[in-house]
């Protein structure tokens, strides 16, 4: 058995498992009913990370009683479903959403399951993903030409054993009009130790393969960590990353600056912060979206452009992602764009004036030097 297989055999999946929790009987029972509705995991590794309660790791990972809120709310309008996948499923278990890629659900389990996680209705529970339902969404990959570019996810694509990822790469890999691999996951985050020199010779032989990588906090890049993501990127996959605002968690500009320039330095490009779903479970996580403008401006101009990611909602019901930007724009007209800077300046840009053509302008025999043109930044 390798080292990541014996950390996540050693997971905790009880409430009489978990850390640094209150010592109330009372608390304990409640929240087993929380883990009946939403299942519990935490690999070994992830668990050693945990400093304390509430910190930020903790708060990811550990169930609380706020998980039930809305369930007991009748007025709630967080569902099992946010953003209508099972009204996007042409086959079972992959989601066709975009005109030219799908995504394909490989398995439904995680090396941690994440409390604010979009499909909280489906992660730990056995027999959803299988073998059939890979094989219908593979077949119909090949039988619609328009897609080009397919995302792996899950649960956790690499949770998947090796032979068997081998295998669903390599079916991919033989249908010709598909360009791009793409897999999500959470694992060289939270389970780096299944990062192997094995599994990256199989991933090698299927680019162009891409990974977007799920962190949240900066105390999550630890030197296993940052070992893995080399790992995965000396092997010529491009790397990205997604991360969820969460209350509590990372809605602070030290922290998510911070986080950014970790997730830059060990090459991996900061690609979306997810305004946190409207998921059964998750309203405690949930920020109101300017605190998620206001964070986008504490990095423009504050770290470098490589650094600042799209910030997106993914609108409810299956409208697709939208891009939410900080009101940079101030006015516009034919005339001119005025325009605000990351210190919160005004500057003027001038449009192009459209003057007619004049076939007939007298060009001088002497132009001044191209230096003498340029505008002092």
């Amino acid at each position: 058995m390798q080292e990541w297989q014996k950390q996540l055999s050693g997971s905790a999946v009880r409430v009489e498992d978990l850390p640094f929790l209150p010592e109330s009987v009372e608390y304990r029972e409640k929240l087993k009913k929380v883990a009946e509705v939403f299942p519990i995991r935490i690999n070994s590794y992830f668990m050693s990370q945990i400093k304390s309660e509430n910190d930020p790791l903790w708060k990811q990972v550990v169930p609380t009683l706020e998980e039930l809120d809305d369930i007991i709310d009748e007025e709630s309008l967080l569902v099992s479903d946010p953003l209508n996948e099972e009204g996007d499923m042409p086959v079972p278990e992959l989601v066709h959403r975009y005109p030219d890629r799908v995504l394909l659900m490989v398995n439904n389990q995680c090396p941690i399951i994440c409390r604010f996680c979009t499909r909280k209705r489906k992660i730990g529970f056995p027999g959803i993903v299988t073998r059939e339902t890979l094989r219908q969404g593979i077949e119909y990959i090949r039988l619609h030409s328009e897609i080009r570019d397919v995302i792996l996810s899950g649960g956790d694509p690499l949770l998947v054993p090796d032979k068997e990822l081998d295998r669903i790469l390599r079916e991919l890999r033989s249908i010709e009009h598909l360009e791009i691999i793409r897999i999500g996951t959470r694992v060289p985050g939270t389970l780096p130790h299944r990062v192997t020199q094995e599994l990256c010779k199989i991933l090698k032989k299927y680019h162009p393969l891409y990974f977007n990588i799920h962190f949240n906090h900066p105390d999550e890049i630890t030197p296993e960590v940052e070992e893995a993501c080399n790992m995965l990127a000396d092997s010529g996959i491009p790397l990205g990353s997604q991360t969820v605002l969460l209350k509590g968690v990372n809605d602070n500009s030290d922290v998510m600056t911070k986080l950014m320039q970790k997730l830059l330095k060990m090459r991996v490009k900061p690609y979306y912060i997810y305004q946190a779903d409207m998921a059964l479970g998750t309203n405690h996580f949930r920020t109101n979206v300017q605190k998620g403008l206001d964070l986008m401006s504490s990095l423009q101009g504050h770290t470098s452009g490589m650094g600042v990611p799209y910030f997106v909602i993914d609108a409810p019901g299956g409208g697709g992602k939208v891009r939410l930007l900080p009101n940079t724009v101030i006015e516009h007209n034919e005339k001119e764009v005025r325009i605000k800077n990351y210190e919160g300046k005004v500057f003027s840009y001038p449009q192009p004036t459209n003057k007619p053509s004049n076939n007939n302008t007298v060009i001088p025999e002497e132009l001044p030097a191209a230096d003498s043109c340029r505008i002092s930044v």
